[in-house]
């Protein structure tokens, strides 16, 4: 059967996931009787969740005698690494683009890989139905991008269609009939040339590993195109490292190939399909699975380097273990090595005490995933606040440099740009008016002053603005940056928080916990309504006397508490602070619980 590999990109929330559904639907993908959900590529249960692609996953579908592999590409630069790998699989991609908001960033980060790799991009404008859409700007605005990232001719002549995912249809013409996605397929069997492997179907059989999975019965299997050659279950490979040094030699046990939205089983594979392997126990992604009569391996796309780190530790504080069974430090090494290994942009290393790990990798959002991930799988941590990774280019300390998109009411562009610009050390790149009472404001600024950012920038706007950000470059240090303003309310002894104590502690700032909640000394209960912090006594009762009171008590009405979500209690934390996460709690704490060696160390620092 003929053959065409695309991936599909697109910002956040641009509509990308539910386009796949309509394609999968359209082609004939599904029985007609069969029972189908919503998001089908978003598998994973925080994807669901979040309303994000944080891994890529294949699909195919058969159009007109065509097998076609779609890709559906992570839409967050945090999970860059996964985009960086799966393009290498792929002869085009379908850009999508929100007819309304245009490029955005993430956009700009994934497509920028795209056209160095020499990729034609067909771009779909979606939702050109919204009541806001400016289809003819966005359109401008995808060329000016190409343009700016150095597109060749060939890819600057792309085509466009316009495009309603939700509503099922895509047309060469704004005015077209909006009766179905025909018109989408005949452009990507039109415009994405066959796979080049095709005509060396003949030659040693080669293949580069893009993804790694494991199986609970067929055990580690490797996803990739295959370059050359043809493979029949059964026969004998060998491994070879990026370097070309020989890995293992192993017996193919089984070969998936992606069929709808499952994996079947096939006996051959062929140059150009994309396909899954099993039957290694060593090799890893960007490792070349090829016959016995190769000896050079296939060149593996370089991937970005990590730009933040997290400590993770052992929970220590008082009420460790008593949610999760994985405490131990040799589980938690072992888990985030086995994440490492199937996240090439996640690096692992130990620490001199042993228990504790640095981890580094592209952003918060990503550090976000993996605790996450973890905390549901019964593991207990402690995590740090995150911290810039520096580089010396040249003898000089140089640090992340991110480009900042912001769409805010104008009444509060003001507000935002002041932060930006003075207390976060950015600078201000554009600032223009971009409808309905809104305005488009792009800033550069360290990584380091947009840790913690969001809640503040929430709080700013009212909650209404929507800040996307991209690594940009490397710039030179450009000094201290205040952290958090604000002090902390840190509980000064152990048991169970009373109403009437917390109810008198309203007066000194805003409260995390409730009453009839585990508590213990060091614990963060609040934010200081100044900028030190402050022990406070969270069980201290009312007194009782055999008094009779007349009229003279009031009633205890607590403030409903702010319950930091994890992502935010991450950034919120300072750097003598901790973040306790256990599958069913997320606390803060002071890194030392005991008050006097919290003294101690703050004269030693």
């Amino acid at each position: 059967m003929d053959l065409r590999n695309i991936a599909i990109i697109a910002h956040v929330d641009h509509g990308k996931t539910t386009l796949v559904d309509e394609l999968l639907k359209q082609s004939g993908t599904y029985r007609e009787n069969q029972a189908t959900t919503e998001r089908a590529m978003d598998s994973n249960d925080i994807e669901r969740e979040r309303g994000i692609t944080i891994l890529a996953k294949a699909t195919s579908v058969e159009w007109k005698g065509v097998r076609i592999n779609i890709v559906d590409t992570p839409g967050h630069a945090d999970f860059g690494g996964e985009v960086e790998r799966i393009l290498s699989m792929v002869d085009g991609v379908c850009l999508l683009v929100d007819a309304a908001e245009g490029p955005m960033p993430q956009t700009k980060f994934v497509t920028s890989k795209a056209l160095a790799l020499g990729l034609k991009p067909i771009v779909v404008l979606n939702k050109v139905d919204k009541p806001a859409a400016e289809p003819d700007r966005a359109l401008n605005e995808v060329f000016d991008l190409f343009a700016n990232l150095g597109a060749s001719d060939a890819q600057l002549d792309f085509p466009h269609i316009y495009a309603s995912g939700i509503g099922g249809w895509a047309d060469l013409t704004l005015d077209g009939s909006r009766k179905d996605l025909s018109a989408l397929f005949d452009l990507i069997l039109a415009h994405v040339e066959a796979p080049r492997q095709i005509s060396r179907r003949d030659e040693p059989f080669r293949m580069l590993a893009t993804t790694l999975g494991l199986d609970p019965f067929i055990g580690r299997i490797l996803t990739g195109r295959v370059e050359s050659g043809r493979l029949k279950v059964g026969e004998t490979l060998k491994a070879l490292s990026r370097t070309g040094e020989k890995l293992e030699q192993f017996r193919v046990s089984k070969i998936l190939a992606f069929r709808g939205l499952s994996q079947t089983a096939i006996d051959l594979a062929e140059a150009g399909d994309i396909v899954t392997v099993a039957g290694m126990s060593k090799a890893n992604v960007a490792d070349t699975l090829c016959d016995l009569s190769i000896d050079v391996a296939l060149p593996a796309q370089p991937i970005d380097p990590p730009t933040i780190s997290v400590t993770f530790g052992i929970n220590d504080s008082p009420l460790a273990g008593r949610d999760g069974a994985k405490v131990q430090s040799r589980v938690i090494r072992d888990r985030l090595l086995r994440e490492a290994e199937s996240n090439v942009a996640i690096k692992v290393e130990d620490t001199p005490s042993g228990d504790a790990f640095v981890v580094s990798g592209r952003g918060e959002l990503q550090m976000g995933v993996l605790i996450e991930n973890m905390r549901r799988e019964g593991f207990e941590l402690s995590i740090s606040r995150p911290r810039v990774i520096f580089r010396d280019i040249d003898g000089e300390r140089h640090e992340p440099l991110e480009e900042v998109i912001i769409d805010v009411d104008d009444e509060y562009a003001g507000a935002v740009i002041d932060k930006l610009t003075s207390a976060r050390k950015g600078d201000l790149v554009e600032m223009r008016p971009a409808g309905h009472g809104k305005t488009r404001i792009v800033a550069h600024v360290p990584s380091r002053g947009l840790i913690g950012y969001q809640g503040e920038f929430m709080t700013d706007t009212r909650g209404n603005g929507v800040l996307n950000r991209i690594f940009h470059s490397w710039t030179p240090y450009r000094g201290p940056i205040q952290g958090r303003r604000q002090g902390v309310l840190v509980s000064m002894e152990a048991g169970v928080s009373v109403a009437f104590a917390l109810w008198n502690l309203e007066d000194r700032g805003k409260m995390f916990i409730g009453a009839q909640e585990q508590v213990y000394e060091g614990m963060i209960i609040g934010e200081h309504s100044r900028d030190n912090d402050l022990d406070v006594n969270p069980l201290k009762g009312k007194k009782l006397t055999n008094m009779r009171a007349s009229g003279t008590d009031e009633a205890v009405r607590l403030t409903t508490p702010v319950r930091m979500s994890l992502e935010a209690a991450i950034a919120y934390i300072d750097d003598d602070e901790l973040v306790e996460v256990t599958p069913k709690a997320i606390r803060m704490r002071k890194r030392y619980l005991d008050p006097h060696e919290r003294k101690r160390a703050a004269k030693v620092g």
